[in-house]
């Protein structure tokens, strides 16, 4: 009996120190150069509607149910969506806009588990082109986490923000 209750001590104190020692926060973003004026990149990005054509999640599943609600392209727009395993359930919120600079959204992810994320797509002048910076970042709650120190968040979420900054790219420059 004092071997069990020893093992579940040193099983709570894992749970402790992995609790104090995991990421409280996460940021994760990637950018791309697009050769085509600010504005116009900008006009594009600060619409939710469009991130279907881009975005490597409307791939995951063409047959996701969205509704939108409020006006495209302003604060309050509302973009949600049910999906299959991959996708999930969530909605996206517009929360800010500061023209020819920043989108910033909030993404509220319902299944497979609930999180809230705070997404942006900001643009600056590089060169000829438009620097595109696509990024997300949150507050990561016990025991999640614990989690997040076996995933690389930034490894796999990037490698899709990638993906989908390099077909925004090919769009754009069409």
């Amino acid at each position: 009996m004092s071997i069990l209750l020893y093992i579940f001590l040193a099983i709570i104190f894992l749970v402790i120190v992995l609790g104090l020692i995991a990421p409280k926060s996460y940021n994760v973003n990637r950018s791309i150069t697009i050769s085509k004026p600010l504005p116009e990149v900008f006009q594009y990005l600060k619409l939710l509607k469009n991130q279907d054509n881009w975005s490597p999640w409307a791939e995951k599943d063409p047959n996701m149910k969205k509704t939108f609600k409020g006006t495209d392209g302003e604060i309050g727009f509302l973009s949600a969506w049910v999906g299959n395993k991959d996708v999930g359930e969530g909605e996206q919120e517009i929360t800010g806009i500061v023209e020819n600079e920043v989108v910033n959204s909030q993404l509220r992810f319902l299944k497979p588990f609930k999180s809230t994320s705070n997404a942006y797509l900001k643009v600056k002048k590089e060169g000829n082109g438009t620097k595109v910076i696509w990024g997300f970042s949150g507050n990561n709650k016990f025991p999640v986490s614990i989690m997040m120190l076996f995933m690389n968040m930034d490894k796999s979420i990037g490698k899709e923000f990638e993906y989908g900054l390099n077909k925004l790219k090919i769009i754009l420059e069409r």
